[in-house]
């Protein structure tokens, strides 16, 4: 599942994912570009180490050891372990958004159970790289502690997101563009229980569309025996991130993205079955041996070609524009938003992750746009001639179709101080959970509780007292 992140290589380039090995600290990447702040703190956090590829490929590597190990300890035999550790790392969740680039979101879905399991902080920490992550591993909060590294993690994206309130994109036609989509001979509800059901249907491996998508069905069948192993608050995540996928495929989030500010979040509604990850992982771990057995092999049978699938995502040589912007926006005339791949794939322009670009954010869908370019994007493409009106945009760099470059003479905003702020509160999370963690080991270790603390022999337990 993860060999495409062991392969050499120096940079990661397919759809939404581009990692290079040189990133920059923009506008954007701090959520405070011309888009809605859909990849914080993910971009910022990439810019401020020194190798960028290389933690990709530790997180992605790591978060799926996680979920396995969380699914050994919540199996109660060898084949129950065995399932709950298939279905935590091999499904159809995880495999579809690789394939669509979004690395991040599949680290906090293997993450999930680890969550779950441990109530681990430093994990919660990490799965919020992006927002939908961060949601998700905060729905696991337990304890007091949590609340605040909930508040700091997701400061970046909330705070931005309330700054630029009206500035978004999303409308109902690109929520109905972003519902989940149906697999054959299982429709669209069998694809959700399986897991699947991304909207983008090249990101869906060749299995799931020739019929094995079925298997994900017998294997939600066969989970649903056990759900007596399964605790109370993680069916309820189940059910909810169930219903928020219903719900978009049945147009729901579409009336709610219309009228409600920061609902695009919801647009692409299949990603809330992550909730559920945690209770089919915990369901695995309590069935019998024989039933067991079956998940396991249902799970790997509703994506059997999923090593074969995810090659594309093997790194490859990304052409970044060498422009010396010295930190001023730069306006790209007639540049399209996504770039293609020598093998026809699609990608972002991985301008955006190096330099500041005005952009559009515009999204069309069989010709017809159901989301609007970005207001200034709009602007200066109608007018790339009128210096002194790009100027006024903030934009200092023109960069023609032919390679020619026109300076307005705006000077370089500097990046957000809120922003910068909000990424430092982000990296101070581990300090928190390390702080709990001291917190606790004093509590265990001070000579008041030792005093009380039992002590206990093979046969029985006994209180300590004091000589």
């Amino acid at each position: 599942m993860t060999w495409p992140f062991m392969v050499p290589g120096e940079a990661f380039a397919l759809r939404d994912m581009v990692v290079l090995p040189e990133m920059a600290l923009t506008h954007a990447s701090l959520g405070f570009g011309d888009l809605p702040a859909r990849n914080v703190p993910q971009d910022a956090v990439l810019s401020q180490l020194v190798f960028p590829v290389l933690a990709v490929r530790l997180i992605v590597v790591g978060a799926a050891c996680a979920a396995a190990w969380a699914g050994y300890r919540l199996g109660t035999s060898p084949f129950a372990r065995a399932a709950a550790m298939t279905v935590a790392v091999w499904n159809p969740f995880v495999i579809e958004r690789l394939l669509q680039g979004q690395w991040s979101l599949a680290v906090a879905a293997w993450l999930m159970p680890f969550i779950a399991v441990t109530g681990s902080v430093t994990a919660m920490w990490v799965a919020s790289l992006t927002p939908t992550g961060a949601l998700a591993a905060a729905s696991l909060s337990t304890r007091p502690r949590h609340l605040v590294a909930t508040a700091l993690f997701c400061a970046p994206w909330v705070v931005a997101g309330w700054a630029a309130a009206g500035a978004g994109t999303a409308s109902a036609a690109s929520a109905m563009a972003f519902a989940p989509r149906a697999e054959q001979w299982v429709g669209t509800l069998g694809a959700l229980v399986g897991l699947g059901g991304i909207w983008n249907a090249a990101a869906v491996p060749p299995s799931r569309s020739i019929g094995f998508a079925l298997f994900g069905v017998l294997l939600a069948v066969v989970l649903a025996c056990g759900w007596h192993a399964v605790p109370r608050r993680l069916l309820i995540l189940a059910a909810v991130g169930f219903t928020v996928a219903v719900a978009s495929w049945l147009g729901g989030i579409a009336a709610v993205v219309e009228w409600l500010p920061g609902a695009g979040l919801l647009r692409d509604g299949q990603k809330w079955v992550i909730l559920a990850v945690p209770a089919y992982v915990s369901a695995a771990g309590g069935l019998t041996p024989r039933l067991a057995a079956a998940a396991c092999a249902f799970a790997m049978l509703q994506v059997p070609d999923a090593p074969a699938a995810l090659s594309p995502l093997t790194p490859s040589v990304v052409d970044v524009p060498r422009i010396d912007a010295r930190g001023r926006d730069i306006l790209f005339v007639d540049r399209p938003t996504l770039l293609t791949r020598s093998d026809g794939i699609p990608v972002v322009d991985p301008a955006t992750k190096v330099v500041n670009v005005v952009e559009s954010g515009e999204l069309r869908i069989g010709g017809h746009v159901v989301d609007e370019a970005s207001t200034r994007w709009a602007l200066a493409q109608s007018n790339p001639d009128d210096t002194a009106l790009l100027a006024s945009l903030g934009i200092g760099l023109v960069v023609h179709p032919d390679g020619t470059v026109v300076d307005t003479g705006a000077p370089a905003r500097e990046p957000s101080v809120l922003g910068r702020i909000l990424l430092l509160g982000w990296f101070a999370v581990p300090l928190v959970a390390w702080c709990g963690w001291v917190r606790r080991a004093g509590v265990e270790c001070s000579p008041r509780v030792a005093e009380h603390r039992p002590v206990v022999n093979s046969t029985l337990t006994l209180p300590a007292t004091r000589k």
